[in-house]
């Protein structure tokens, strides 16, 4: 989702709006790496992940992640053998 609600679904979407970028925003070292990829994705046929993963990290630049004590815990090393019970 863009910051005006827009969504991006295929490449051509995230080209379109990243031309459309201010200069002085498409400078950002972010952008600068989200708009290379989306070029290995077109000219090579690089794998689509690769864009998608700069245009999230160009986009959420500016946002910490928070840690959240109160997600579910995992269940690993919980599990017992049958022999163990």
């Amino acid at each position: 989702m863009l910051p005006s609600g827009k969504k991006l679904v295929t490449l051509r979407d995230a080209a379109d709006y990243v031309t459309g970028l201010p200069k002085k925003e498409s400078a950002l070292p972010e952008w600068q790496a989200a708009i290379e990829a989306l070029i290995l994705v077109a000219d090579l046929n690089g794998p689509a992940m690769f864009a998608r993963i700069g245009i999230m990290r160009a986009l959420n630049r500016g946002q910490v992640r928070q840690f959240n004590p109160a997600r579910k815990d995992h269940h690993w090393g919980k599990r017992k053998l049958k022999r163990d019970q």
